[in-house]
């Protein structure tokens, strides 16, 4: 039995995953790797895309919905159906750029919070695909902060644990809700 991963890209009323947020233990874990690309992986991928786009995001780390596996869904196009989602199982970055820049991130698992955070511009990484093949890729500008932004929750790292500017990192978590303690800095 194959599933098909590729879903519409549409908001549903009831995604069918939950997104854990900030606070929750479960964002705090890593993630294990993969063992076998199977049915069970690929209805997993499906139904974190569908949540994902759901929730208006373009990127979503299998520790968000509360899986502890290694398994990544993205899409910087979500408005144009003829790019297909990205997705990333085991991914592991071979090598980045020299130059890094600052831009601005937020989250699903802390909405409503966005921040400046210094990363590498250009990443090369592998990974397999929702079938299981191996693959690599060149990845810069939001495809690269995208992949390096999921990768970190694969490690229980999230982007508030890299803002620098602590005042308007905690000026943000207060005026959402959200706890300064469940900042881990890195």
């Amino acid at each position: 039995m194959t599933v098909q991963v590729l879903v519409e890209k549409k908001k549903l009323e009831k995604p069918p995953l939950t997104i854990y947020t900030l606070g929750d233990r479960v964002l705090r874990q890593p993630a294990k790797r993969v063992k076998s690309v199977d049915a069970e992986i690929r209805l997993l991928v499906r139904e974190m895309l569908q949540t994902m786009y759901s929730a208006e995001g373009i990127g979503l780390a299998a520790p968000q919905v509360g899986v502890n596996k290694q398994v990544i869904v993205l899409d910087c196009e979500p408005d144009n159906p003829e790019t297909p989602p990205l997705v990333l199982i085991n991914p592991t970055i071979k090598s980045t750029s020299g130059e890094v820049c600052i831009l601005q991130e937020g989250c699903l698992s802390i909405p409503g919070v966005y921040l400046e955070v210094k990363r590498p511009e250009v990443i090369e990484l592998s990974y397999r695909d929702e079938y299981g093949r191996p693959q690599t890729l060149k990845a810069t500008e939001l495809l690269s902060r995208a992949i390096q932004h999921e990768m970190d929750h694969l490690n229980g790292v999230l982007f508030v644990d890299r803002v620098e500017n602590k005042l308007a990192l905690n000026e943000e978590l207060v005026k959402n809700k959200f706890s300064p303690k469940a900042v881990k800095s890195v």
